[in-house]
């Protein structure tokens, strides 16, 4: 299935068309689940937590845009694809983009200060995305 809006996204290089493949579709899903899952753990340093939130919301986005036949190497754009992909709200969409700035402010500058109220946020939206992805059918074949 392909939308208008992400064929655009190829016209000018910021996605690729590629036919999903139902193991890396479900391998994602599985590997989000769980990242989600201990991302919840309270008892866990708040810096791994937003570490395994940020994770799960990228795979989720990314199983979402596979499933449509689509990849990016870019994580905003996965993220903003979420809208066509899985009709997420803008609003959720600007949590993603928040996370992912502060999760490369602490991948490349060493920033250790983890912002509790976006942590919640991270998990809220994600949970979301979660529950979206799991209604949908997996990709047919391998």
């Amino acid at each position: 299935m392909s939308k208008p809006e992400l064929d655009n996204l190829v016209k000018i290089a910021r996605l690729k068309a590629e036919p999903p493949t139902r193991n890396e579709y479900l391998g994602m899903v599985t590997a989000a689940r769980s990242r989600l899952k201990d991302a919840q753990h309270k008892d866990l340093d708040p810096d791994s937590r937003f570490d395994l939130a940020y994770g799960a919301a990228h795979r989720l986005a990314l199983a979402a845009l596979r499933r449509e036949g689509y990849r990016s190497e870019n994580r905003i754009t996965v993220f903003q694809t979420l809208v066509h992909t899985l009709g997420t709200t803008a609003a959720d969409v600007q949590i993603f983009l928040q996370a992912h700035n502060e999760r490369n402010l602490a991948e490349y500058e060493g920033r250790m200060e983890i912002d509790e109220k976006l942590l919640a946020d991270l998990i809220r939206c994600t949970k979301t995305i979660e529950a979206a992805v799991v209604k949908l059918d997996p990709p047919a074949g391998k």
